[in-house]
C-alpha cells in the first residue's frame, strides 16, 4: 500500500469514527520502508482498524496540522482524536501497544 498523494482535510480526519492509524511518510523514505513491515505485522491482529497512509512533504497541510517533522510518523486516532503517536517505530510491540489503545 503506497502513500497517497491525495491529502484528506484535517476536518475529514477529525470526523472519522472508530479507530484509525494515520501514517505519514513517503514512498522513497528508507525509514518508512523499514517501518512498513512492522506496521503490516502489527495490523494483522487488529483487522478493525482503518489505515490511512498520507504522503507528506514540505508545506503539506495535513502533516503540518499534526506537527509531523520526521517520517514515518504514526498517529493513532479514536473517533478523530489523537490517542498515541510513534515516530520512526523500530519494534512491532510498540505499534501493537498503541493499536490496543485505540481499539
Amino acid at each position: 500500500m503506497d502513500y497517497s498523494p491525495e491529502q484528506p482535510s484535517r476536518e475529514s480526519i477529525d470526523r472519522l469514527p472508530g479507530s484509525t492509524l494515520l501514517q505519514f511518510g513517503t514512498n522513497w523514505c528508507g525509514h518508512c520502508a523499514r517501518a512498513e513491515r512492522l506496521v503490516e505485522e502489527a495490523l494483522e491482529d487488529h483487522a478493525g482498524i482503518r489505515r490511512v497512509k498520507v504522503e507528506d512533504g514540505k508545506g503539506e497541510p495535513l502533516g503540518r496540522s499534526f506537527g509531523v517533522t520526521l517520517w514515518p510518523t504514526l498517529v493513532f486516532l479514536k473517533d478523530g482524536k489523537e490517542i498515541a503517536r510513534l515516530v520512526r517505530p523500530g519494534d512491532v510491540r510498540d505499534i501493537d501497544s498503541a493499536l490496543l489503545k485505540i481499539e
